[in-house]
């Protein structure tokens, strides 16, 4: 059975066999051009055909990026990609099952999903594009975007504490919670490989900027100026307490890398239920009877 760590025998891809034909059309410098290229290297090195990959979005200038690879794609409706990840990933566990994300689909209008695919453990890599503002519908503010923050829909500065994705994600359990930013590309497409790697749920947190309406200490030339690098600073991805440090430290410093990753992670939620498949299939009634139940004879 090949499983979502195992590169395929004798496969050898490059990122290009991951493009599509599809040319983006984001804001000329967008960070999210980056992202495209770090996940496409990524999956390059995973070895995994494209038609063995599924990437599902919500709504956002992220939530393009479906049609932008040439894995199966599903772009769903606002907030709902990882409802939908999840069924697919559990109807078809073969598939390796990827989720585009913004901080607004993400965090808002699909806040709520994001505690129940933890608690499951989906083996899912959720990729969330943060540049803290609503960009696709033209720069409102957003759950990540930082209190005092003037915007179309806040002229005043907004009075509300942003979000934080990482300690969130972290005191909902979660197994796996990484950091990139397009800045630094090669790091960037080292977490996703990682993520995509690691058996159950991954949570990958990506700093891209909106050169529309993204303020400019948030843009790539800052992010290289003051990005630093967990590897660098001698963090251990096993110790959630240092992890859980680090990020209530979001918005105020951007660390890259690995910022936990369990050490002893839990079965998966797909485990589970092939366990529970194979030990009811004794008591499962023969298809040809199936319909006998349901129409009886008379």
């Amino acid at each position: 059975m090949m499983t979502t760590l195992e590169p395929l025998p004798q496969a050898r891809f490059q990122a290009g066999d991951f493009k599509s034909d599809l040319k983006p059309i984001w804001c000329p410098g967008c960070g999210d051009f980056g992202v495209v290229t770090a996940i496409t290297r990524a999956l390059a090195a995973i070895g995994r055909p494209p038609h063995e990959i599924a990437f599902i979005s919500g709504i956002g200038c992220s939530s393009r990026i479906p049609g932008y690879t040439t894995a199966y794609g599903f772009n769903t409706v606002h907030g709902r990609s990882l409802p939908i990840a999840q069924g697919i990933k559990l109807a078809n566990p073969e598939l390796l099952v990827l989720v585009a994300s913004g901080d607004g689909d993400g965090f808002s209008i699909g806040g709520g999903h994001v505690a129940h695919v933890i608690r499951r453990n989906i083996d899912l890599t959720y990729i969330v594009m943060d540049n803290q503002i609503y960009g696709l519908t033209k720069g409102q503010l957003s759950p990540t975007s930082q209190r005092g923050r003037k915007t179309v829909t806040s002229s005043f500065g907004s009075l509300e504490d942003p979000v934080n994705p990482l300690l969130y994600v972290l005191s909902y359990g979660a197994s796996f919670v990484a950091q990139g930013s397009p800045a630094d590309m090669a790091g960037l497409a080292k977490v996703i490989e990682e993520g995509i790697r690691f058996p159950g749920f991954a949570f990958i947190n990506v700093q891209s900027p909106c050169v529309t309406y993204g303020e400019e200490d948030q843009q790539l030339k800052a992010q290289k100026g003051k990005m630093q690098s967990l590897e660098s600073l001698g963090h251990d991805p096993a110790d959630w307490a240092s992890a859980s440090a680090r990020a209530r430290e979001y918005g105020t410093k951007l660390y890259t890398g690995v910022l936990y990753r369990n050490p002893n992670p839990p079965r998966t939620y797909g485990e589970g239920v092939s366990e529970r498949q194979q030990a009811l299939k004794k008591q499962a009634v023969p298809r040809h009877e199936i319909l006998n139940r349901f129409m009886p004879n008379t």
